[in-house]
């Protein structure tokens, strides 16, 4: 088993392992400082599909978090990416916002409601029946069926709130068809990361704050991985799977150098 000492490369979950809401974990700017400092190759994951990755830049620093925008790397991010290798300049129908959108208009698709090649749904605060309807449809005529991640709710100041899962689900039920779901826990964004910044798995290490995604995605996609208690994992979460993390810590701040090492 690879040793801490030596990764070379670090990807890293985003919220619960960086930030906590709007506020910066401890240790955490310290670590990503530390990087930039050592030219560290990284990237910061999420599965939110909705910003950007200049907004979710701009978020963080408000937090006092220093991350470029070309250190971020979303599900949407990931799905372009996997898009345009699958039909280079193909089309699509959209249900998200900005951060899909520009993704796949990056990406050189073109958005249209008319024989798309995909049906991608995305996260978005602002899901409308016409749009599913249209989705659905568009679907049972041919088109392929993409979603950007698996989650079911989203967290709001109210409580939860269906996100991209739930949505999939309903397009599911009235299609009979299952959506490709290109972020975590699909290695396969774990791999589109590991391509954007060069580095090689067995030289990177993951963190993450949940054992369904960011670890359980880290170790098919063969990294070292390390669990932080700082999101929704604790010790009665960890003992529900039948597999384990290489690292258990109790917060980024352990990862500093001269922290003492966690078992």
């Amino acid at each position: 088993m690879v040793e801490r000492a030596e990764i070379e490369c670090w990807l890293t979950d985003m919220d619960g392992v960086l930030v906590h809401e709007n506020d910066a974990i401890p240790g955490a700017a310290e670590l990503l400082a530390g990087w930039e400092a050592t030219e560290t190759p990284y990237l910061v994951l999420t599965n939110n599909s909705i910003f950007t990755a200049r907004d979710l830049s701009a978020r963080l620093r408000a937090s006092g978090l220093n991350v470029p925008e070309d250190r971020i790397w979303t599900s949407a991010l990931a799905t372009a990416d996997f898009l345009a290798h699958q039909k280079p300049g193909g089309s699509a129908f959209v249900i998200g916002e900005a951060g899909i959108l520009t993704a796949l208009h990056d990406a050189g698709f073109i958005m249209t409601e008319t024989n798309p090649d995909f049906v991608v749904v995305g996260e978005t605060r602002n899901y409308s029946f016409d749009a599913i309807t249209k989705a659905i449809r568009l679907i049972n005529k041919g088109a392929r069926f993409i979603a950007t991640n698996p989650d079911a709710t989203g967290p709001s100041i109210e409580g939860p709130m269906p996100a991209t899962g739930a949505i999939s689900a309903l397009i599911t039920k009235a299609t009979g068809k299952e959506p490709y779901v290109v972020g975590k826990p699909n290695p396969m964004m774990f791999r589109s990361a590991l391509n954007k910044i060069g580095a090689h798995s067995k030289r990177t290490g993951m963190i993450g704050d949940r054992m369904d995604t960011d670890v359980v995605a880290g170790i098919e996609a063969g990294l070292h991985t390390v669990l932080v208690l700082t999101g929704i994992s604790d010790q009665a979460e960890i003992e529900k799977y039948p597999f384990r993390p290489s690292e258990i810590v109790n917060s980024v701040a352990d990862l500093l150098p001269g922290a003492s090492v966690q078992e």
